[in-house]
Protein backbone atom coordinates (compact mmCIF):
# COMPACT_ATOMS: atom_id res chain seq x y z
CA UNK A 1 0.00 0.00 0.00
CA UNK A 2 2.56 2.33 1.11
CA UNK A 3 4.48 1.63 -2.57
CA UNK A 4 1.56 2.31 -4.34
CA UNK A 5 0.69 5.74 -2.52
CA UNK A 6 3.93 6.39 -3.08
CA UNK A 7 3.93 5.88 -7.26
CA UNK A 8 0.70 7.74 -7.21
CA UNK A 9 2.26 10.92 -5.32
CA UNK A 10 5.16 11.02 -7.89
CA UNK A 11 3.74 9.90 -11.08
CA UNK A 12 0.47 11.75 -10.61
CA UNK A 13 2.00 15.05 -11.27
CA UNK A 14 3.29 17.59 -13.96
CA UNK A 15 7.14 17.47 -13.74
CA UNK A 16 9.26 20.01 -13.60
CA UNK A 17 10.49 21.62 -17.01
CA UNK A 18 13.27 19.84 -18.81
CA UNK A 19 14.64 20.36 -22.19
CA UNK A 20 17.00 18.45 -24.39
CA UNK A 21 20.10 20.61 -25.34
CA UNK A 22 21.23 20.40 -29.40
CA UNK A 23 21.61 21.53 -32.30
CA UNK A 24 18.52 22.35 -33.84
CA UNK A 25 17.69 21.71 -37.47
CA UNK A 26 15.97 23.76 -40.31
CA UNK A 27 14.89 21.72 -43.32
CA UNK A 28 13.24 23.23 -46.62
CA UNK A 29 10.52 20.86 -47.59
CA UNK A 30 8.04 21.50 -50.19
CA UNK A 31 5.91 23.99 -51.23
CA UNK A 32 2.71 25.60 -50.22
CA UNK A 33 0.90 26.10 -54.11
CA UNK A 34 -0.70 28.96 -53.21
CA UNK A 35 0.72 31.83 -50.50
CA UNK A 36 0.01 31.26 -46.62
CA UNK A 37 -1.49 34.09 -45.45
CA UNK A 38 -3.46 31.59 -43.03
CA UNK A 39 -2.34 28.18 -41.79
CA UNK A 40 -3.91 25.56 -39.39
CA UNK A 41 -2.88 21.66 -38.57
CA UNK A 42 -6.28 19.76 -39.51
CA UNK A 43 -5.31 16.39 -38.98
CA UNK A 44 -1.87 14.32 -37.78
CA UNK A 45 -0.50 14.98 -40.99
CA UNK A 46 -2.52 17.55 -43.10
CA UNK A 47 -2.35 21.02 -42.96
CA UNK A 48 -4.93 23.81 -44.80
CA UNK A 49 -3.19 26.87 -46.30
CA UNK A 50 -5.36 29.91 -47.08
CA UNK A 51 -4.27 32.22 -49.52
CA UNK A 52 -6.50 35.35 -50.44
CA UNK A 53 -7.68 35.43 -54.59
CA UNK A 54 -4.33 36.54 -57.09
CA UNK A 55 -2.34 34.94 -59.71
CA UNK A 56 -1.43 31.81 -58.14
CA UNK A 57 -0.03 29.16 -60.74
CA UNK A 58 -2.18 26.81 -59.70
CA UNK A 59 -5.89 25.87 -60.72
CA UNK A 60 -8.70 24.64 -59.57
CA UNK A 61 -12.00 24.01 -61.33
CA UNK A 62 -11.00 26.54 -64.04
CA UNK A 63 -10.09 29.32 -61.94
CA UNK A 64 -6.75 30.35 -59.56
CA UNK A 65 -6.85 28.49 -56.68
CA UNK A 66 -6.63 30.47 -53.41
CA UNK A 67 -6.81 27.40 -50.87
CA UNK A 68 -4.63 23.94 -50.43
CA UNK A 69 -4.31 20.99 -48.40
CA UNK A 70 -1.00 19.69 -47.31
CA UNK A 71 -0.04 16.21 -46.88
CA UNK A 72 3.13 15.33 -45.11
CA UNK A 73 3.04 12.03 -44.92
CA UNK A 74 2.84 11.76 -48.53
CA UNK A 75 4.36 14.94 -49.55
CA UNK A 76 1.47 15.83 -51.78
CA UNK A 77 -0.81 18.83 -52.51
CA UNK A 78 -4.64 19.31 -53.35
CA UNK A 79 -6.32 22.38 -54.66
CA UNK A 80 -9.27 23.42 -52.30
CA UNK A 81 -12.24 25.75 -53.64
CA UNK A 82 -13.64 28.15 -51.22
CA UNK A 83 -16.30 30.33 -52.84
CA UNK A 84 -15.38 33.46 -51.12
CA UNK A 85 -12.01 35.36 -50.82
CA UNK A 86 -10.24 34.34 -47.58
CA UNK A 87 -7.71 37.20 -47.59
CA UNK A 88 -7.53 38.44 -44.06
CA UNK A 89 -10.31 36.72 -42.83
CA UNK A 90 -10.03 34.63 -39.29
CA UNK A 91 -10.47 30.75 -38.16
CA UNK A 92 -10.66 28.05 -35.63
CA UNK A 93 -12.37 24.51 -34.46
CA UNK A 94 -15.71 24.33 -33.03
CA UNK A 95 -16.46 21.55 -30.58
CA UNK A 96 -17.60 19.02 -33.34
CA UNK A 97 -13.94 19.23 -35.28
CA UNK A 98 -15.12 21.47 -37.98
CA UNK A 99 -12.95 24.45 -39.60
CA UNK A 100 -14.72 27.51 -39.33
CA UNK A 101 -13.32 30.59 -41.39
CA UNK A 102 -15.41 33.99 -41.04
CA UNK A 103 -14.45 37.48 -42.50
CA UNK A 104 -12.18 38.11 -45.33
CA UNK A 105 -12.35 40.46 -48.52
CA UNK A 106 -14.28 41.92 -51.37
CA UNK A 107 -13.85 40.17 -54.80
CA UNK A 108 -10.99 40.77 -56.71
CA UNK A 109 -10.22 38.63 -59.98
CA UNK A 110 -12.90 36.02 -59.38
CA UNK A 111 -15.44 34.55 -56.27
CA UNK A 112 -17.78 36.01 -54.30
CA UNK A 113 -17.09 39.16 -51.72
CA UNK A 114 -15.99 37.46 -48.26
CA UNK A 115 -16.29 40.31 -45.94
CA UNK A 116 -19.47 38.58 -44.32
CA UNK A 117 -19.03 35.03 -45.07
CA UNK A 118 -19.02 31.90 -42.98
CA UNK A 119 -17.03 29.22 -44.43
CA UNK A 120 -17.16 24.95 -42.91
CA UNK A 121 -14.55 22.84 -43.71
CA UNK A 122 -14.89 19.17 -42.31
CA UNK A 123 -11.56 17.42 -42.19
CA UNK A 124 -11.58 13.73 -43.74
CA UNK A 125 -9.02 11.49 -44.60
CA UNK A 126 -10.25 10.44 -48.20
CA UNK A 127 -9.10 13.65 -49.70
CA UNK A 128 -12.96 14.76 -50.76
CA UNK A 129 -13.38 17.37 -48.64
CA UNK A 130 -13.86 20.97 -49.18
CA UNK A 131 -15.17 24.01 -47.82
CA UNK A 132 -19.16 24.61 -47.81
CA UNK A 133 -20.40 28.33 -47.77
CA UNK A 134 -24.06 29.80 -48.82
CA UNK A 135 -23.98 33.23 -47.46
CA UNK A 136 -27.76 33.79 -48.64
CA UNK A 137 -28.15 30.95 -45.54
CA UNK A 138 -25.23 31.47 -43.12
CA UNK A 139 -23.27 34.39 -43.11
CA UNK A 140 -21.87 37.38 -40.54
CA UNK A 141 -24.05 40.31 -39.14
CA UNK A 142 -21.82 42.41 -40.94
CA UNK A 143 -17.96 42.87 -42.81
CA UNK A 144 -15.32 41.95 -41.26
CA UNK A 145 -11.48 42.08 -42.19
CA UNK A 146 -8.72 41.67 -40.22
CA UNK A 147 -11.62 40.03 -37.07
CA UNK A 148 -10.48 37.58 -34.56
CA UNK A 149 -12.25 34.65 -33.38
CA UNK A 150 -11.65 32.34 -29.84
CA UNK A 151 -13.26 29.05 -29.03
CA UNK A 152 -15.86 29.39 -25.99
CA UNK A 153 -16.84 27.10 -23.62
CA UNK A 154 -20.02 25.94 -25.21
CA UNK A 155 -18.09 24.98 -28.36
CA UNK A 156 -19.05 27.58 -30.41
CA UNK A 157 -17.09 30.44 -32.44
CA UNK A 158 -16.37 34.51 -30.69
CA UNK A 159 -15.94 36.45 -33.65
CA UNK A 160 -14.12 39.80 -33.15
CA UNK A 161 -13.88 43.02 -34.24
CA UNK A 162 -12.03 44.04 -37.68
CA UNK A 163 -12.94 46.30 -40.23
CA UNK A 164 -16.05 46.79 -42.25
CA UNK A 165 -13.39 47.06 -45.32
CA UNK A 166 -9.63 47.64 -45.95
CA UNK A 167 -8.63 50.48 -43.74
CA UNK A 168 -4.83 50.44 -42.45
CA UNK A 169 -6.14 52.46 -39.62
CA UNK A 170 -9.41 51.38 -37.72
CA UNK A 171 -10.91 54.98 -37.68
CA UNK A 172 -14.67 55.60 -36.98
CA UNK A 173 -16.07 55.49 -40.75
CA UNK A 174 -14.33 51.38 -41.26
CA UNK A 175 -13.75 50.39 -37.04
CA UNK A 176 -16.16 47.70 -36.51
CA UNK A 177 -16.57 47.47 -32.48
CA UNK A 178 -18.60 44.61 -32.41
CA UNK A 179 -18.68 41.07 -31.98
CA UNK A 180 -20.37 38.19 -32.78
CA UNK A 181 -20.82 34.02 -32.28
CA UNK A 182 -21.21 31.12 -34.58
CA UNK A 183 -23.75 29.55 -34.34
CA UNK A 184 -25.53 32.73 -33.54
CA UNK A 185 -26.69 33.27 -29.93
CA UNK A 186 -29.37 35.13 -28.53
CA UNK A 187 -27.66 36.40 -25.59
CA UNK A 188 -27.54 39.59 -23.32
CA UNK A 189 -30.81 41.17 -25.10
CA UNK A 190 -29.39 40.66 -28.54
CA UNK A 191 -30.87 38.10 -30.63
CA UNK A 192 -28.44 36.67 -33.02
CA UNK A 193 -27.02 40.11 -33.72
CA UNK A 194 -23.52 41.82 -33.10
CA UNK A 195 -22.80 43.34 -29.66
CA UNK A 196 -21.02 46.61 -29.04
CA UNK A 197 -17.66 46.31 -27.09
CA UNK A 198 -16.39 49.35 -25.33
CA UNK A 199 -12.36 47.99 -26.29
CA UNK A 200 -13.02 48.29 -29.58
CA UNK A 201 -14.07 52.03 -29.89
CA UNK A 202 -11.37 53.28 -27.04
CA UNK A 203 -8.40 51.28 -29.18
CA UNK A 204 -9.51 52.96 -31.97
CA UNK A 205 -6.73 52.99 -34.87
CA UNK A 206 -4.12 50.39 -34.92
CA UNK A 207 -6.97 47.45 -33.43
CA UNK A 208 -7.03 44.95 -36.04
CA UNK A 209 -6.25 41.18 -35.21
CA UNK A 210 -7.15 41.61 -31.23
CA UNK A 211 -5.25 38.89 -29.25
CA UNK A 212 -7.98 36.96 -27.27
CA UNK A 213 -7.47 33.93 -24.89
CA UNK A 214 -10.16 32.04 -22.54
CA UNK A 215 -8.74 31.78 -18.80
CA UNK A 216 -9.22 29.34 -16.45
CA UNK A 217 -11.93 31.19 -14.43
CA UNK A 218 -14.05 31.80 -17.87
CA UNK A 219 -13.16 34.87 -19.00
CA UNK A 220 -11.31 36.31 -21.93
CA UNK A 221 -7.77 38.33 -21.82
CA UNK A 222 -7.95 40.71 -24.94
CA UNK A 223 -5.39 42.92 -26.03
CA UNK A 224 -5.83 45.76 -28.65
CA UNK A 225 -3.33 48.66 -29.84
CA UNK A 226 -1.89 49.32 -26.54
CA UNK A 227 -4.90 48.00 -24.10
CA UNK A 228 -6.18 44.85 -22.62
CA UNK A 229 -9.24 43.64 -20.64
CA UNK A 230 -11.01 40.85 -18.79
CA UNK A 231 -13.97 40.32 -20.24
CA UNK A 232 -17.14 37.86 -19.71
CA UNK A 233 -18.92 37.41 -22.47
CA UNK A 234 -21.50 35.26 -21.12
CA UNK A 235 -22.86 38.60 -19.37
CA UNK A 236 -21.52 41.06 -21.73
CA UNK A 237 -19.28 42.66 -19.00
CA UNK A 238 -15.70 44.02 -18.95
CA UNK A 239 -14.46 42.58 -15.17
CA UNK A 240 -11.11 45.02 -15.62
CA UNK A 241 -9.30 47.26 -17.68
CA UNK A 242 -5.97 45.90 -17.44
CA UNK A 243 -2.59 48.16 -17.46
CA UNK A 244 -1.57 50.20 -20.52
CA UNK A 245 0.87 48.30 -22.54
CA UNK A 246 4.42 50.01 -21.34
CA UNK A 247 6.03 52.54 -22.94
CA UNK A 248 3.81 52.92 -25.96
CA UNK A 249 4.23 50.01 -27.51
CA UNK A 250 1.25 48.89 -29.89
CA UNK A 251 0.50 45.40 -30.31
CA UNK A 252 -2.07 44.95 -32.91
CA UNK A 253 -2.08 45.29 -36.60
CA UNK A 254 -0.62 47.39 -38.64
CA UNK A 255 2.08 47.16 -35.85
CA UNK A 256 1.79 43.48 -35.04
CA UNK A 257 3.26 42.10 -32.22
CA UNK A 258 2.24 38.34 -30.93
CA UNK A 259 0.83 36.77 -27.87
CA UNK A 260 0.31 33.46 -25.94
CA UNK A 261 -0.69 32.47 -22.61
CA UNK A 262 1.96 30.55 -21.27
CA UNK A 263 1.21 26.46 -20.76
CA UNK A 264 -2.21 25.63 -18.05
CA UNK A 265 -0.98 23.58 -15.14
CA UNK A 266 -2.66 22.02 -12.05
CA UNK A 267 0.07 22.19 -9.54
CA UNK A 268 -0.82 25.97 -9.46
CA UNK A 269 -4.60 25.53 -9.93
CA UNK A 270 -4.18 26.65 -13.48
CA UNK A 271 -2.36 30.19 -13.18
CA UNK A 272 -2.90 31.39 -16.08
CA UNK A 273 0.06 34.21 -17.33
CA UNK A 274 0.19 35.94 -20.78
CA UNK A 275 2.95 36.65 -22.69
CA UNK A 276 3.45 39.18 -25.51
CA UNK A 277 5.88 40.21 -27.23
CA UNK A 278 7.43 42.61 -30.64
CA UNK A 279 5.06 45.68 -32.04
CA UNK A 280 6.12 49.33 -32.20
CA UNK A 281 5.79 52.58 -30.48
CA UNK A 282 5.09 54.43 -33.30
CA UNK A 283 1.74 56.34 -33.20
CA UNK A 284 -1.41 55.48 -35.51
CA UNK A 285 -3.39 57.77 -37.24
CA UNK A 286 -0.31 59.34 -38.98
CA UNK A 287 -0.17 60.72 -42.44
CA UNK A 288 1.40 57.31 -44.37
CA UNK A 289 4.13 59.43 -45.56
CA UNK A 290 4.92 59.59 -41.96
CA UNK A 291 5.86 55.88 -41.66
CA UNK A 292 9.23 54.43 -43.08
CA UNK A 293 11.09 51.19 -43.84
CA UNK A 294 13.47 52.04 -41.44
CA UNK A 295 11.16 52.58 -38.29
CA UNK A 296 12.46 50.11 -35.25
CA UNK A 297 10.12 47.45 -34.45
CA UNK A 298 9.80 46.73 -30.62
CA UNK A 299 12.05 44.45 -28.50
CA UNK A 300 10.27 44.56 -25.61
CA UNK A 301 8.26 41.15 -24.30
CA UNK A 302 5.80 41.36 -21.39
CA UNK A 303 4.15 38.56 -18.91
CA UNK A 304 1.60 39.22 -16.29
CA UNK A 305 0.04 36.85 -14.32
CA UNK A 306 -3.78 37.15 -14.56
CA UNK A 307 -4.75 36.95 -10.92
CA UNK A 308 -5.47 40.02 -8.55
CA UNK A 309 -1.98 39.92 -7.06
CA UNK A 310 -0.47 39.57 -10.51
CA UNK A 311 -2.39 42.54 -11.93
CA UNK A 312 -1.43 44.73 -9.35
CA UNK A 313 2.16 43.89 -9.42
CA UNK A 314 1.77 45.19 -13.29
CA UNK A 315 3.70 43.88 -16.31
CA UNK A 316 6.85 42.22 -16.22
CA UNK A 317 8.72 43.59 -18.96
CA UNK A 318 11.67 41.89 -20.62
CA UNK A 319 13.31 42.25 -24.18
CA UNK A 320 13.84 39.91 -26.90
CA UNK A 321 18.00 39.77 -28.80
CA UNK A 322 16.39 42.21 -31.67
CA UNK A 323 13.39 44.16 -32.22
CA UNK A 324 10.28 42.27 -34.34
CA UNK A 325 7.18 43.30 -35.72
CA UNK A 326 4.85 40.72 -37.79
CA UNK A 327 6.56 37.77 -35.72
CA UNK A 328 4.64 34.40 -34.69
CA UNK A 329 4.95 32.63 -31.61
CA UNK A 330 4.35 29.20 -31.02
CA UNK A 331 4.32 27.12 -27.62
CA UNK A 332 6.28 23.82 -27.78
CA UNK A 333 5.24 20.46 -26.23
CA UNK A 334 8.20 21.18 -23.24
CA UNK A 335 6.74 24.37 -22.43
CA UNK A 336 8.79 27.06 -24.52
CA UNK A 337 7.87 29.49 -26.51
CA UNK A 338 9.64 29.56 -30.42
CA UNK A 339 9.41 33.39 -31.87
CA UNK A 340 10.11 33.51 -35.67
CA UNK A 341 9.09 35.19 -39.10
CA UNK A 342 8.50 38.77 -38.83
CA UNK A 343 10.82 41.87 -39.79
CA UNK A 344 12.92 44.26 -37.68
CA UNK A 345 11.96 47.52 -39.07
CA UNK A 346 9.13 49.18 -40.61
CA UNK A 347 5.42 48.08 -40.52
CA UNK A 348 2.58 45.56 -41.87
CA UNK A 349 0.57 45.79 -45.03
CA UNK A 350 2.41 46.89 -48.53
CA UNK A 351 2.84 49.67 -50.88
CA UNK A 352 1.92 52.81 -48.60
CA UNK A 353 4.79 53.98 -47.08
CA UNK A 354 6.81 56.61 -49.19
CA UNK A 355 10.18 54.31 -49.03
CA UNK A 356 9.25 51.06 -49.47
CA UNK A 357 11.17 48.52 -50.78
CA UNK A 358 9.67 47.30 -53.79
CA UNK A 359 6.18 47.11 -52.68
CA UNK A 360 7.24 46.19 -48.80
CA UNK A 361 6.32 48.41 -45.91
CA UNK A 362 8.81 46.95 -43.72
CA UNK A 363 12.34 45.75 -44.26
CA UNK A 364 15.26 43.38 -42.44
CA UNK A 365 13.73 40.43 -42.27
CA UNK A 366 14.20 38.40 -38.90
CA UNK A 367 15.60 35.84 -40.25
CA UNK A 368 16.77 34.35 -36.47
CA UNK A 369 14.56 32.15 -34.15
CA UNK A 370 14.72 32.75 -31.16
CA UNK A 371 13.90 30.39 -28.44
CA UNK A 372 11.67 31.30 -24.44
CA UNK A 373 12.24 29.49 -21.55
CA UNK A 374 9.12 31.38 -19.06
CA UNK A 375 10.54 29.03 -16.33
CA UNK A 376 13.99 29.99 -16.49
CA UNK A 377 15.53 33.43 -14.43
CA UNK A 378 14.89 36.90 -15.53
CA UNK A 379 17.61 37.62 -17.79
CA UNK A 380 18.45 33.86 -19.07
CA UNK A 381 14.95 33.30 -20.55
CA UNK A 382 16.09 34.09 -24.06
CA UNK A 383 18.26 31.78 -26.34
CA UNK A 384 19.57 31.65 -29.99
CA UNK A 385 22.05 28.84 -29.23
CA UNK A 386 22.27 26.05 -31.66
CA UNK A 387 19.27 27.33 -33.96
CA UNK A 388 20.36 27.70 -37.60
CA UNK A 389 19.40 31.34 -39.18
CA UNK A 390 17.13 30.98 -42.38
CA UNK A 391 17.53 32.23 -45.21
CA UNK A 392 14.28 32.63 -46.38
CA UNK A 393 12.50 36.03 -45.75
CA UNK A 394 8.76 35.88 -43.83
CA UNK A 395 7.58 38.79 -43.05
CA UNK A 396 3.90 40.11 -44.11
CA UNK A 397 1.52 37.53 -44.82
CA UNK A 398 3.84 34.70 -43.17
CA UNK A 399 2.87 32.27 -40.34
CA UNK A 400 4.17 29.37 -38.64
CA UNK A 401 2.46 26.34 -36.30
CA UNK A 402 3.88 24.10 -34.58
CA UNK A 403 2.89 20.57 -36.35
CA UNK A 404 1.88 17.49 -34.32
CA UNK A 405 5.45 16.18 -35.28
CA UNK A 406 6.47 18.29 -32.25
CA UNK A 407 8.05 21.09 -34.96
CA UNK A 408 7.53 24.23 -36.53
CA UNK A 409 5.60 24.63 -39.89
CA UNK A 410 6.97 28.23 -41.46
CA UNK A 411 5.57 29.05 -44.66
CA UNK A 412 4.08 32.41 -46.37
CA UNK A 413 5.26 35.83 -47.26
CA UNK A 414 4.10 38.23 -49.70
CA UNK A 415 4.41 42.17 -49.00
CA UNK A 416 3.01 42.71 -52.66
CA UNK A 417 -0.16 43.73 -54.26
CA UNK A 418 -0.22 40.23 -55.95
CA UNK A 419 2.18 37.68 -56.75
CA UNK A 420 5.58 39.01 -57.44
CA UNK A 421 9.05 37.04 -58.32
CA UNK A 422 10.35 40.49 -57.85
CA UNK A 423 13.07 40.19 -55.32
CA UNK A 424 13.97 41.04 -52.30
CA UNK A 425 10.82 40.07 -50.77
CA UNK A 426 8.98 38.05 -54.02
CA UNK A 427 6.16 36.26 -52.77
CA UNK A 428 7.10 32.90 -51.13
CA UNK A 429 5.63 29.37 -51.23
CA UNK A 430 8.66 27.52 -49.66
CA UNK A 431 7.96 25.83 -46.53
CA UNK A 432 10.40 25.29 -43.74
CA UNK A 433 10.52 23.02 -40.56
CA UNK A 434 12.24 23.97 -37.61
CA UNK A 435 12.81 21.15 -35.23
CA UNK A 436 14.13 20.96 -31.90
CA UNK A 437 16.49 18.88 -30.73
CA UNK A 438 14.38 16.51 -29.33
CA UNK A 439 12.86 15.88 -32.64
CA UNK A 440 16.24 12.97 -33.10
CA UNK A 441 16.11 11.65 -29.85
CA UNK A 442 14.58 8.01 -28.96
CA UNK A 443 10.92 9.18 -28.71
CA UNK A 444 8.27 7.61 -26.72
CA UNK A 445 5.33 6.31 -28.72
CA UNK A 446 1.38 5.53 -27.26
CA UNK A 447 -1.93 3.87 -28.72
CA UNK A 448 -5.33 3.86 -27.21
CA UNK A 449 -6.21 7.60 -27.64
CA UNK A 450 -10.30 7.69 -27.32
CA UNK A 451 -11.58 9.72 -30.22
CA UNK A 452 -13.43 11.80 -27.30
CA UNK A 453 -12.23 12.41 -24.23
CA UNK A 454 -15.13 13.60 -21.04
CA UNK A 455 -14.29 16.25 -18.74
CA UNK A 456 -12.79 14.93 -15.27
CA UNK A 457 -12.32 11.76 -16.64
CA UNK A 458 -9.41 9.39 -16.59
CA UNK A 459 -8.07 7.45 -19.57
CA UNK A 460 -5.48 4.42 -19.91
CA UNK A 461 -2.99 4.71 -22.80
CA UNK A 462 -0.46 1.72 -23.75
CA UNK A 463 2.75 3.47 -23.96
CA UNK A 464 6.34 2.17 -25.14
CA UNK A 465 9.57 4.50 -23.13
CA UNK A 466 12.97 5.04 -24.19
CA UNK A 467 15.56 2.79 -22.30
CA UNK A 468 15.89 4.63 -18.78
CA UNK A 469 12.84 6.47 -18.49
CA UNK A 470 11.45 6.63 -14.73
CA UNK A 471 8.52 9.50 -15.55
CA UNK A 472 6.47 10.88 -18.06
CA UNK A 473 4.15 13.83 -18.39
CA UNK A 474 1.22 14.97 -20.55
CA UNK A 475 0.98 18.33 -23.18
CA UNK A 476 -2.89 18.35 -24.08
CA UNK A 477 -2.49 21.32 -27.12
CA UNK A 478 -4.69 23.38 -29.72
CA UNK A 479 -2.07 23.95 -32.17
CA UNK A 480 -4.37 27.27 -33.32
CA UNK A 481 -5.11 28.99 -36.57
CA UNK A 482 -2.14 31.21 -37.31
CA UNK A 483 -2.42 34.53 -39.44
CA UNK A 484 -0.83 38.31 -39.24
CA UNK A 485 0.78 37.45 -36.00
CA UNK A 486 -1.99 36.05 -34.04
CA UNK A 487 -2.91 32.19 -33.61
CA UNK A 488 -6.11 31.61 -32.31
CA UNK A 489 -7.07 29.70 -29.81
CA UNK A 490 -3.47 28.15 -29.33
CA UNK A 491 -2.82 26.84 -25.81
CA UNK A 492 -1.20 24.19 -23.90
CA UNK A 493 -2.46 22.35 -20.72
CA UNK A 494 -0.27 20.12 -18.81
CA UNK A 495 -2.41 16.98 -17.31
CA UNK A 496 -1.90 14.74 -14.45
CA UNK A 497 -0.73 11.45 -15.63
CA UNK A 498 0.29 8.26 -13.53
CA UNK A 499 2.46 5.66 -14.98
CA UNK A 500 2.32 2.17 -14.10
CA UNK A 501 5.09 0.02 -12.42
CA UNK A 502 5.96 -1.59 -15.33
CA UNK A 503 6.35 1.71 -17.76
CA UNK A 504 3.92 -0.41 -20.09
CA UNK A 505 0.76 2.12 -19.52
CA UNK A 506 -0.12 5.55 -18.43
CA UNK A 507 -3.51 6.80 -16.54
CA UNK A 508 -4.45 10.47 -17.45
CA UNK A 509 -6.95 13.17 -15.75
CA UNK A 510 -8.82 14.85 -18.50
CA UNK A 511 -9.24 18.37 -18.30
CA UNK A 512 -11.51 19.37 -15.42
CA UNK A 513 -13.83 21.52 -17.25
CA UNK A 514 -14.22 23.54 -20.18
CA UNK A 515 -12.79 26.54 -18.72
CA UNK A 516 -9.50 24.87 -18.81
CA UNK A 517 -9.62 23.42 -22.23
CA UNK A 518 -12.50 24.57 -24.60
CA UNK A 519 -14.42 21.52 -26.48
CA UNK A 520 -13.08 20.90 -29.54
CA UNK A 521 -9.78 19.47 -31.32
CA UNK A 522 -6.81 18.55 -29.28
CA UNK A 523 -3.36 16.89 -29.73
CA UNK A 524 -1.90 15.03 -26.92
CA UNK A 525 2.18 14.77 -26.54
CA UNK A 526 3.71 12.37 -23.97
CA UNK A 527 6.99 13.31 -22.70
CA UNK A 528 9.62 11.81 -20.81
CA UNK A 529 11.61 13.34 -18.26
CA UNK A 530 14.38 14.35 -20.29
CA UNK A 531 12.03 16.20 -21.99
CA UNK A 532 11.65 14.22 -25.30
CA UNK A 533 7.33 14.42 -26.79
CA UNK A 534 5.97 11.50 -28.62
CA UNK A 535 4.45 12.07 -32.11
CA UNK A 536 1.35 13.65 -31.18
CA UNK A 537 -2.11 12.10 -31.87
CA UNK A 538 -5.73 14.06 -32.45
CA UNK A 539 -8.72 13.80 -30.11
CA UNK A 540 -11.56 15.93 -29.33
CA UNK A 541 -11.96 17.05 -25.74
CA UNK A 542 -15.69 17.08 -24.85
CA UNK A 543 -18.61 15.16 -26.68
CA UNK A 544 -17.54 16.03 -30.08
CA UNK A 545 -21.08 17.09 -30.49
CA UNK A 546 -21.63 20.63 -32.37
CA UNK A 547 -22.41 23.50 -30.48
CA UNK A 548 -25.58 24.67 -29.35
CA UNK A 549 -27.50 25.73 -32.37
CA UNK A 550 -30.48 28.83 -31.79
CA UNK A 551 -32.21 28.46 -35.15
CA UNK A 552 -34.04 31.88 -33.93
CA UNK A 553 -31.15 33.81 -33.60
CA UNK A 554 -29.90 32.44 -36.59
CA UNK A 555 -33.01 33.46 -38.40
CA UNK A 556 -33.10 36.84 -36.90
CA UNK A 557 -29.59 37.27 -37.61
CA UNK A 558 -30.74 37.17 -41.50
CA UNK A 559 -33.92 39.44 -40.52
CA UNK A 560 -32.18 41.93 -38.64
CA UNK A 561 -28.74 42.41 -40.32
CA UNK A 562 -27.78 43.43 -43.79
CA UNK A 563 -28.11 40.93 -46.70
CA UNK A 564 -24.35 40.42 -47.97
CA UNK A 565 -23.39 41.64 -51.68
CA UNK A 566 -21.79 38.76 -52.93
CA UNK A 567 -20.44 40.73 -56.35
CA UNK A 568 -19.03 43.52 -54.27
CA UNK A 569 -15.19 45.11 -54.79
CA UNK A 570 -13.48 47.31 -53.55
CA UNK A 571 -13.31 50.34 -56.08
CA UNK A 572 -9.65 51.16 -54.41
CA UNK A 573 -8.19 47.90 -55.53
Amino acid sequence: MQKSLHLLLVASTCQAAVFVPGTWTLDQQGLTGVSAILMTVVSENKVVVLDRVEHNALQVDGHVAWATELDRINTTLRPLDPTSNTWCSTGGFLSNGTMISTGGNPVVITGDNGLQAVRLFTPCDDNTCDFWENQNTTRLTSKRWYPSSLRVQDGSIMIMGGSFDQAYFNNVTYNNPTYEFFPPKNINGFNGTQIPIQLLIDSEGANQFPNMHLLPDGNIFMAANNRSILFDWRTNTEIKRLPFIPNGVKISSPFSGSAVLLPLNPENNYQPEIFICGGSDLPDFEPLSFYTINDPASNQCLRMTLTPEGIQKGWEVEHMPQGRTMLNMNLLPDGRVVIVNGAQSGIAAYDTVSDRVGESNAANPAFQAVVYNPSAPSGQRFSTDGIPVSTIARMYHSVATLTPFGDIMLAGSNPNADVSILPPFPTEYRVEFLAPPYIVEDRPTYNGLPQTIPYGSDFKLSVHLPPNTTSVSVSLMDLGFSTHGVTMDQRLVKLLVTLSTDHRSVVISAPPNANIYPPGPAYLFLLTDKGVPSIAKKTIIGTGESPPVDWAASANLLLATPAAVLNYSDPTL
